[in-house]
């Protein structure tokens, strides 16, 4: 057999590994036994709150990109559940490209409802303005970004400055907002487990990021899988049509017959051939980086 093809077996083998491991998780992939540890340091178990489950994680690039970008990003789980250590994989994707990465954990129901995984989200960004230099971060150059769940936190955070104004914080803070297989507008709220989460129904307009749109949240990245039927792709196109309406700027990528989990699997290391979303990451936030200079 040549290279190329034991080349092809091998890969078409951690698909067929990896695929239903990363489906069957939601979150705590197993692709975190083979993430590299090397090229970043990993700072684990930093409190930004008093409660249990305010801590994060920071991953320092070994060589970080011009201007020392951060993104803190927000894994997914309906709300309900989640871990950042079973994060690990998306850290070194982003200490890998020089960024470095910032992964809170944050409260969940049915300990707390809506707004509260929010404010805490909001806390977690406050802190990393306040003390990512420590890591050698630049807050000047600091963004949002999640995965479901975690990206309608990001993107609460992103529309509605009133959580990081209540932080200390400000939305004139970020340079830009990542969003992967985001819910932005997904109302009305069918899951009777949303439905709590979320109540009561009539403060569920203000649990949508898309109801706070101005045109002046920061430029925006939005990614979805045109399979998805977890978070349908509307949210994103939504979105995005509502923030390019007012003025501002969202771009926009479907990649068809990619379902909700398997849009983020590229960001692993064994998985990275399967799809360009880290290179869009990495080249959205150098793209901002070159274009906003550092005020802080």
């Amino acid at each position: 057999m040549s290279r190329r093809g034991r080349q092809r077996l091998m890969r078409a083998a951690t698909v067929s590994l990896l695929g239903p491991l990363l489906a069957a998780c939601s979150g705590q992939f197993w692709v975190n036994t083979l993430v590299p540890r090397w090229g970043y340091d990993r700072h684990s178990d930093i409190a930004y709150g008093d409660q249990p489950r305010q801590k994060l994680d920071v991953y320092a690039p070994d060589k970080p990109a011009p201007g020392h970008p951060v993104v803190v990003f927000f894994y997914g789980g309906s709300w309900q559940t989640g871990n950042k250590d079973g994060y690990r994989f998306v850290g070194e994707a982003l200490a890998s490209r020089g960024i470095t990465a910032v992964l809170p954990d944050y409260r969940l129901y049915p300990q707390v409802k809506f707004p509260t995984f929010v404010d805490d989200g909001a806390a977690a960004v406050a802190w990393t303005r306040a003390h990512i230099a420590d890591y050698g971060g630049d807050a000047c150059h600091l963004f949002v970004a999640g995965h479901s769940a975690g990206a309608h936190i990001a993107a609460m955070l992103a529309t509605n400055a009133t959580y990081l104004n209540d932080a200390g914080a400000s939305v004139r803070d970020l340079s830009g907002f990542i969003g992967l297989s985001g819910p932005y507008d997904f109302l009305p709220i069918k899951d009777p487990a949303l439905q709590k989460i979320f109540a009561p129904k009539s403060e569920w307009p203000r649990t949508q990021p898309i109801h706070f749109v101005d045109g002046n949240e920061p430029p925006m990245l939005l990614l979805h899988g045109g399979a998805d039927t977890t978070v349908l792709p509307k949210n994103t196109t939504n979105l995005a049509a509502k923030v390019n309406e007012d003025g501002g700027s969202a771009k926009v990528k479907i990649y068809p017959g990619v379902n909700h989990v398997m849009l983020l699997a590229p960001l692993a290391a064994a998985l990275r051939f399967k799809g360009d979303e880290l290179d869009r990451i990495a080249d959205f936030v150098n793209l901002q980086v070159a274009d906003r200079p550092c005020s802080v």
